[in-house]
């Protein structure tokens, strides 16, 4: 009895779920296969179905999702101008659906903090809270300072802001009276342009490297390897701080970024070789690899062919989780004053603001891009390690 027949016994489920009618002897074949519903899957169909039971990395998709959109369209979701100036330190204002009279409301109201007029009995200090006598109303949707949408579309729409122009800080302000979340949203351009860039050449270069030396082995491989372990062997801190400090402090905004992104991908390429090359050399001698040499093709078409879409998985989750180790540096260099420079904004130097205690003891508000930086990463490890489960089902 062939599997044909076997089937013609068993009712075969709809596309929708409900069962078929058992097809009858008579029936012709072709007609019981266009009645089989059609369960040829892809392998990128299969990682997705596995993909979308984690949690965690569904949790991360949609906060990198969210992170891009808000980089991309960053002055239509800042309140603020990322420079324009207010008081100096000023805590962060109090969001409650109070009105002033006490009832509820169904529009927000911001209430600034600053000093109520009253003592503390002991300390004699004054105290601070919410001031209740001028709430700011907040709205979506509202006019604020005019900007170009996509660098073409002037408008002066922004996400949420305060109805009646009045500035308001939800994350505080720096010691130069600027609104933190209006320069932590703006900075989350640079930042994650950064860490994309770096790790889009240190991914190309890598692959290429590393499956080039592990298909082709012998001489070539060695030499490689040894320059690789170079690399690797090099104390990457110093580096990144000597060629940082190269670039003068006039140099153009374009300019600098462009070296510091290339500072980054020097030394950052390597690892990810590493991976690939030893996963080239357990594909090499797979028995289609061996058959794609024995037919006489070119070395181009069995590494494009055979062994990149073999090594593609792992190089999507090396990207995911590579991208919050250039953020974490890129706010580490930041934060030394080794990474971009004023006028641009980026998590990192932001955080410059804090290299003294006694700021971060009285103005603790100042640590708020420290949020946009644990953010990003928890969100790009989430999807990764997300990507890493779905891909490698052992």
């Amino acid at each position: 009895m062939t599997d044909l027949d076997l089937r013609r016994l068993e009712p075969q489920p709809s596309p929708s779920g409900e069962p078929l009618v058992a097809p009858s002897a008579t029936e012709p074949d072709d007609m019981v296969l266009a009645r089989l519903p059609d369960r040829n899957e892809s392998y990128y169909t299969l990682v997705w179905r596995r993909f979308r039971r984690s949690v965690s990395g569904m949790t991360g998709l949609v906060l990198v999702t969210l992170l891009i959109v808000m980089a991309v369209f960053a002055d239509f979701f800042a309140p603020m101008h990322p420079r324009a100036t207010d008081t100096p330190f000023a805590p962060p204002d109090m969001i409650s659906f109070t009105a002033p009279d006490g009832s509820f409301s169904l529009i927000p109201h911001v209430y600034p903090i600053g000093e109520t007029g009253e003592f503390d009995p002991v300390t004699f200090q004054p105290l601070t809270g919410p001031i209740l006598d001028d709430p700011t109303p907040v709205g979506f949707f509202v006019k604020g300072y005019e900007y170009r949408l996509f660098g073409i579309i002037p408008t002066n729409r922004h996400f949420f802001g305060s109805t009646d122009g009045r500035p308001i800080h939800l994350l505080g302000t720096d010691k130069f009276g600027r609104d933190i979340l209006s320069r932590g949203i703006y900075g989350s351009r640079i930042s994650l342009l950064i860490a994309f860039a770096v790790v889009t050449i240190t991914t190309t270069v890598g692959t290429l490297i590393g499956i080039t030396s592990g298909y082709l082995g012998g001489t070539v491989d060695n030499v490689v390897q040894r320059f690789v372990d170079f690399v690797l062997a090099f104390p990457q801190l110093p580096l990144y701080l000597a060629l940082t400090s190269l670039v003068p402090l006039t140099a153009p905004s374009n300019v600098f970024i462009a070296f510091v992104i290339a500072v980054l991908a020097a030394l950052g390429w390597a690892q990810l070789s590493r991976e690939v090359r030893s996963k080239t050399l357990a594909l090499a001698r797979i028995d289609y690899v061996r058959a794609a040499i024995a037919v006489g093709s070119s070395d181009l078409r069995i590494i494009t062919r055979h062994i990149l879409p073999n090594v593609l998985s792992h190089i999507i989750v090396a990207v995911t989780l590579a991208i919050p180790t250039v953020v974490l540096l890129e706010s580490f260099l930041g934060f030394l004053g080794f990474a971009v420079k004023p006028p641009l904004i980026s998590w990192g130097l932001m955080l410059q603001d804090t290299n003294t205690f006694s700021v971060i003891g009285s103005y603790p508000w100042i640590l708020s891009p420290v949020v946009f930086v644990l953010i990003t990463v928890f969100a790009f490890n989430a999807l990764g390690d997300g990507l890493r489960d779905a891909v490698d089902p052992y």
